[in-house]
């Protein structure tokens, strides 16, 4: 889509990719996100994970794949005469974009399933990802009655709750001007030397979760001044928020959000 097409560009136009200079130079490649360092604090938001309300089915979402392809119901993906879909896992988990299933789930948090099943929330060394929870899985595929978290992106509810935090605590409130990043695999183009920057109001940055030219929330997100910064890499399943103690504790401390502290990954 064109740039003047984009109904996004009028509040969040395109800035110099120079813009991330500073956080290529803090973090190393942002191939799937930049992802800074304790400023001087951090926490990992969590994605959110949902289950229906008859609770967590005993079959798992490849055996009910694997059914349906017997039954014929779902075509066969063939590449050079091989079934992808009959060798791949169905796993539940998808990628980038996501949001509440409609009626008849419920909001599942990371505390409640590690207190159920005596899995860690994140285990020990690890990042938030697709190898939390290993024992609610069967064979990598989670049980059909749970949505787990997708990859890559904050679900909807998280992005708007987290862009309300930011807003409180923004040195101009919703008048902070922001910079806004988009890492290569979400455009589909690896150009490193015109990143993806875009810049505008925070008050604003509720368009940004519906940029037209990609399927996910920004993979970084700061305030001008620097004074905040948050990450969510394509590979996981949360995004960590660097900043002051005050914002911090804020996410802690929320009823919506649900965030952890990872003493391995400050």
């Amino acid at each position: 889509m064109p740039e003047d097409a984009n109904p996004l560009s009028a509040l969040w136009p395109l800035a110099p990719s120079g813009g991330a200079d500073w956080l290529l130079e803090l973090c190393g490649d942002g191939l799937t996100g930049f992802m800074p360092p304790a400023m001087p604090d951090a926490v990992w938001v969590l994605n959110a994970m949902y289950e229906h309300e008859r609770g967590p089915a005993g079959t798992s979402y490849h055996e009910y794949h694997q059914a349906r392809l017997a039954e014929g119901s779902v075509p066969p993906h063939l590449v050079g005469g091989i079934d992808l879909e009959a060798l791949g896992i169905a796993t539940g988990g998808g990628l980038g974009r996501a949001g509440h299933p409609g009626p008849g789930w419920r909001r599942l948090r990371w505390a409640e399933l590690a207190q159920r099943t005596g899995d860690p929330v994140v285990p020990d060394g690890l990042l938030p990802s697709y190898r939390c929870f290993p024992s609610v899985k069967k064979e990598d595929s989670w049980p059909l009655g749970i949505v787990p978290p997708t990859e890559g992106s904050l679900d909807r509810e998280t992005w708007l709750r987290l862009i309300g935090i930011l807003t409180e605590h923004g040195p101009a409130g919703p008048n902070t001007l922001c910079l806004a990043y988009y890492n290569p695999l979400m455009l589909g183009a690896a150009d490193f030397d015109n990143l993806h920057v875009r810049t505008g109001r925070l008050g604003d940055a509720e368009i940004l979760y519906d940029d037209a030219e990609t399927d996910f929330s920004p993979s970084n997100l700061w305030a001008e001044d620097r004074s905040w910064c948050l990450c969510t890499d394509y590979d996981l399943w949360a995004t960590k928020v660097a900043g002051p103690p005050a914002l911090i504790e804020a996410l802690l401390n929320d009823v919506e959000i649900e965030a952890v502290r990872l003493p391995w990954a400050p």
